[in-house]
């Protein structure tokens, strides 16, 4: 029998997040893959989820999931844990992935891998790659305890492959216990975004500190625009507070695989070059020829951000008709 492996889905802004169906692709390329959904979810969620590999999903779409923190989720996972022993139960490296997973961690004194970037079941055991030094090196870490493995995952580490297939519901109680009613949530507050989705973004431009003020960040957007991409920025300018925090990459912030990646003054810190360097392209601006960024692109520019860029600009528009 094919091992069993659990993916916890998560739902973000009434969708369900993108690495969650990462997940379930390699859960179901690895063995036999299941979802737990709970809390409310768009009406083609359990549609969704089988598409792309759940051959089951535990559902509850009780709002305790949406309006308390943590706790009721935990309590829910780890009774069903205790009835149906998967091998493995896997979390996007999120902010509600982490805070169950480690919870879990605890009450099923089980282990757990963070930043996992791939792993393989052997033998009852799981060894999980966990990507260091900006993907410089890899190093394995293996549970080989009893119990339900847990693996928190790097969003882009695998690919979403839609499948023909139908996943069954298995409806689920949500726990009435008031002890999972501690902390509840009292206001939920949207980040504008400024253009598209950074993770489903096929050309993303990224600005560093060689852009010196925050002003010039609009040269990256215009050069975005016409290339129909995304901008994106390095930890440094997101606390400087040029851009928000939501168009960051890199090791604390978001991680992308574009078609092209264009890094504009970005000297190439291991930290940022943790969430891009598995972009397809990369093309890198920058006037220090020794900049770490050139090891890691495929076309390298040596100049000044303020002349290189502008010019690609106009002779886009010329070649667009504008």
């Amino acid at each position: 029998m094919a091992d069993l492996i659990w993916v916890y889905a998560e739902v973000v802004e009434e969708k369900i997040t993108p690495t969650t169906l990462e997940l379930l692709s390699k859960a179901a390329e690895v063995g036999t893959a299941e979802a737990v959904l709970l809390g409310p979810a768009p009406d083609d969620a359990v549609k969704a989820l089988g598409s792309y590999g759940a051959s089951k999903v535990y559902r509850s779409p009780d709002s305790v999931f949406h309006d308390y923190l943590a706790l009721p989720a935990v309590k829910t996972i780890a009774g069903l844990i205790e009835k149906h022993h998967p091998e493995l139960m896997l979390f996007a490296s999120s902010y509600a992935g982490r805070d169950l997973a480690a919870a879990l961690s605890v009450v099923l004194d089980s282990g757990a891998i963070t930043d996992v970037g791939d792993f393989v079941l052997k033998d009852g055991k799981v060894e999980a790659t966990i990507p260091a030094l900006g993907g410089s090196y890899q190093n394995t870490t293996t549970l080989v305890g009893p119990g339900t493995k847990i693996l928190l995952v790097r969003p882009k580490s695998f690919e979403a492959i839609a499948r023909t297939q139908t996943a069954s519901v298995e409806v689920i109680e949500a726990p009435s216990d008031p002890s999972v009613r501690q902390a509840r949530v009292t206001d939920r507050v949207t980040v504008e975004k400024e253009g598209p989705d950074l993770e489903g973004a096929r050309v993303i431009v990224a600005g560093g500190r060689g852009l010196r003020a925050a002003e010039n960040f609009s040269l990256l957007r215009q050069l975005a625009d016409l290339l129909g991409g995304a901008v994106a920025a390095t930890r440094a300018i997101v606390d400087a507070g040029w851009v928000p925090y939501s168009l960051q990459v890199g090791q604390t912030g978001k991680t992308v695989k574009p078609d092209l990646y264009i890094a504009c003054g970005i000297s190439g810190a291991v930290q940022h070059l943790s969430g891009m360097k598995g972009s397809k392209t990369i093309i890198a601006i920058n006037k220090d020829p020794e900049a770490p960024i050139f090891q890691v692109a495929d076309l390298g520019v040596v100049g000044d951000v303020f002349k290189v860029v502008p010019q690609l600009i106009e002779e886009l528009k010329k070649r667009k008709g504008l």
